[in-house]
């Protein structure tokens, strides 16, 4: 039997983003839902009525009226639970997309006794009342975020609760073990046997391996999630900014054979195969007395601390400088890419001594070789196939954490078990482990923790 709601007010909230469009949502729910927006509804058909006599999962046409003046025409949808997001009662009032519609639809519910929700509330309360678990409402905020098609799919595989199925089969293995200890520990003239004994470590020695399987999806999952920063460097007029336009397909940069033409750093996100790569343009390094010129530099170096990644534009045509050698020497500890760029012209580029880091000939002015370059960026980050086997459970970084925190307590459990310690204190590291795990997908929380991920979220979500 499904459990019931667990909040007494009704909170409402725009759904949409903020700006022009063609349409936009304002979104209710609770269990005044109903009656807060049959004040504001005027049915418009002859087959609309009032929200409080709709059907769930119908559709009623109408308008919004505020003491006595429309405010907009719309079609609002009426979901009772338990089939809606929240499992609580809902409705949704679909108006014209535009500031003033939505506001002001907003602004007459909230009159009726409605409570603006907080950032996320609507996915906590899903949460809350038992339709998804903690892992799952994660998922939402990753899916809204998703700026690729491979971040859209891991956002939905785990959204439809393949990572859940694994964290909580994990979770109820280590519960039986508990369960076994515990029970010795309630009849201690009964010592483990041999067999029993054998079991529980390889129980034991199950879990860890099976941690360590999803703490190497990490860096993959944390990849797909915020992208990867890599700052294009090199000396002024080298190509950088006609490079970045190439790599994002559009003219977003000033390209001019005016040498420092870019002052501040600019960024973009383009899909490099599948991974989400945040580029920044970053100003020309060189020796200058420009105040401007050196504010621009200034914050190229912090974009070079921050970069995860850095592709170092080298102009193909001309021999190597002193400055072009001194920033190589200086940048080699940095995972890199090399770029000899103006590779339609004469190759008067020659580096003798080793480099670190993958040297690609390109034309930022063609795009010849730019392939050959998204090739090196996606390998250096993402080893082989993406297949959707290992999208289904890619963990973020508080999962991350967890299950450290997890298989460290794993680890002493079985040390204390194998070396036959008090199985009080195996007890204790055993709880440790599964509570670790269990905040993975909720069953183990804080109120803080809570507060934390939602209000991540966007208003209305």
């Amino acid at each position: 039997m499904d459990s019931l709601p667990v909040f007494d007010d009704t909170i409402a909230a725009i759904s949409t983003p903020i700006g022009e469009g063609g349409l936009g949502v304002v979104r209710l729910s609770g269990p005044r839902a109903l009656e807060i927006a049959d004040r504001v509804f005027v049915p418009g058909g002859r087959k609309s009525v009032p929200i409080r006599s709709a059907a769930s999962h119908t559709v009623q046409y109408g308008h919004i009226v505020r003491a006595g003046q429309v405010i907009d025409e719309t079609l609002v949808a009426i979901f009772h639970p338990p089939r809606t997001f929240t499992k609580e009662l809902m409705v949704e009032i679909s108006c014209h997309g535009g500031i003033m519609p939505t506001k002001l639809v907003l602004d007459a519910l909230l009159a009726e006794g409605a409570r603006l929700a907080h950032p996320g509330e609507f996915t906590k309360r899903a949460f809350l009342n038992g339709r998804i678990d903690l892992a799952q409402a994660e998922a939402v905020a990753d899916l809204i975020h998703s700026r690729t098609e491979l971040s859209l799919a891991a956002a939905n595989e785990q959204l439809a609760g393949k990572l859940s199925a694994r964290i909580n089969k994990l979770r109820d293995e280590l519960i039986i073990a508990l369960a076994h200890i515990e029970a010795h520990i309630d009849f201690p003239d009964e010592d483990i046997a041999p067999d029993t004994h054998h079991a529980l470590l390889a129980r034991l020695e199950a879990a860890i391996a099976q941690i360590t399987l999803l703490l190497r999806t990490a860096n993959e999952g944390q990849i797909l999630r915020r992208g990867v920063r890599a700052a294009i460097v090199g000396r002024p007029n080298a190509g950088k900014s006609s490079l970045l336009n190439q790599l994002l397909g559009r003219e977003r940069a000033i390209v001019s054979p005016i040498a420092g033409t870019t002052r501040d750093t600019i960024e973009e996100t383009a899909n490099i195969g599948g991974l989400p790569i945040v580029f920044i343009d970053t100003a020309g390094l060189r020796s200058t007395g420009d105040e401007l010129e050196l504010e621009g530099m200034r914050r190229s170096r912090e974009s070079l601390a921050r970069a995860e990644l850095i592709i170092h534009v080298l102009d193909g045509s001309e021999p190597p400088s002193a400055e072009d050698l001194q920033f190589l020497r200086e940048f080699e500890a940095k995972k890199r890419v090399l770029v000899a760029n103006k590779s339609d012209r004469p190759r008067r580029l020659q580096l003798e001594e080793p480099l670190n880091g993958q040297l690609i000939w390109l034309s930022a002015l063609s795009g010849d070789g730019l392939a050959e370059l998204k090739d090196a960026i996606r390998s250096l980050f993402w080893s082989g196939q993406i297949t959707a086997e290992s999208l289904e459970v890619m963990i973020n970084s508080r999962h991350q954490d967890a299950l450290n925190r997890a298989k460290e307590a794993l680890g002493n459990t079985h040390r204390a078990l194998a070396s036959q310690e008090s199985l009080e204190f195996v007890a204790v590291e055993l709880r440790i482990a599964v509570s670790a795990i269990g905040e993975i997908v909720g069953k183990t929380t804080t109120e803080d923790l809570l507060d934390s991920i939602f209000s991540q979220f966007c208003l209305g979500k």
